[in-house]
């Protein structure tokens, strides 16, 4: 990267960075780990030494804290270990749909866009919006965000599937409990060297205005774009951006990465596993059910983890169930 010729063919240029990117992905939190283990372990020596070894002295409850981070530090280190497949270094797209239930639904679809908002603020990640379409009365009838950060697509792809929700309504004026379904597809961003053939003939672009908060650009222009691909029927669209031409580039890439992940699933045999925007978003393909009447208990249907404390589920308190899953698909892979 240091030669003079280096971004001669920027291509080629950005490829090695981004190859860099994901070795640093691997390497730097190891070595962050290392450090600090190093670090405490001359701090633990030094206050032996000194003879500071009272539980309550200042300095050795610090050393206690800084312990406890450290460990935490580690699982997450062990836990990115896990992450074995080609694309998981790389960042997410996140699309929401809210299924069977109407309002109720859509109401859940935003429900569960505000979860997964919150894990990734706790992960690092950054969350930008590509397209929003607003519920009939409330909540979100479709979504799809971007995620940004290192192994974004190894955490987030543990989220795949259809997510149930039991509760009384809150729009059902005799309060009775009802059930609803939302489901989410995780795809990975791919770099432009994985070639992925689409040809003009099989698309159809649709444009239209922009449902966002107004301004001086959004909502008198149709700048938003829909991309369907004729011969899988995937469709995209996006109204992120001010032109129609800048929405149609992140169309296209979210639509490569699709397709993308589609070839991948039949080539591994495995599309009864995933979830796919033909499947159907009701009883019976449910990855994780919420309920929270008449009892409160989240469980995941695949590694039949559970969890009472639903609310802390829905702030963004997932780590129990990624890492179950990973662990899970990590030991089927060795098999």
């Amino acid at each position: 990267m240091t030669a003079p010729d280096f971004w001669n063919d920027q291509n080629a240029a950005r490829a090695l960075i981004e190859k860099k990117n994901a070795l640093e992905a691997v390497t730097g939190p190891y070595e962050r780990l290392v450090a600090h283990q190093e670090e405490l372990e001359l701090m633990a020596g030094l206050l032996a030494d000194e003879g500071h070894g009272a539980p309550d002295h200042p300095d050795v409850a610090e050393l206690a804290k800084q312990v406890a981070a450290l460990e935490k530090q580690y699982e997450h280190v062990e836990l990115q270990s896990l992450m074995i497949g080609r694309l998981d270094a790389n960042n997410a797209f996140l699309t929401l749909h809210a299924g069977a239930g109407g309002t109720e639904s859509c109401d859940w679809a935003a429900m569960l866009l505000r979860m997964y908002d919150r894990y990734c603020q706790k992960q690092g990640f950054d969350v930008s919006t590509v397209d929003y379409q607003s519920g009939d009365e409330a909540g979100v009838k479709s979504v799809t965000i971007m995620v940004s950060g290192p192994w974004a697509y190894g955490f987030m792809k543990a989220e795949r599937g259809v997510h149930r929700l039991v509760r009384i309504s809150p729009f059902d004026a005799n309060k009775r409990r009802h059930t609803s379904f939302a489901s989410l597809d995780v795809v990975a961003e791919i770099s432009d060297d994985i070639e992925v053939k689409i040809d003009d003939k099989d698309l159809r672009v649709d444009t239209y205005r922009s449902s966002g908060a107004g301004g001086q650009h959004v909502n008198k222009t149709d700048s938003a774009i829909r991309l369907t691909h004729l011969p899988t029927g995937i469709v995209v669209a996006c109204q992120a951006e001010r032109s129609q031409l800048a929405n149609r580039n992140k169309a296209m890439k979210i639509l490569r990465a699709k397709i993308y992940e589609l070839e991948q699933d039949k080539k591994r045999r495995e599309m009864e596993k995933f979830y796919g925007d033909k499947g159907e978003i009701a009883w019976g393909h449910q990855i994780r059910s919420y309920v929270l009447q008449p009892y409160t208990m989240v469980k995941d249907h695949r590694t039949d983890i559970e969890t009472s404390q639903v609310f802390d589920v829905l702030d963004g308190d997932l780590d129990r169930f990624i890492e179950a899953w990973l662990k899970q698909s990590r030991g089927e892979a060795a098999q």
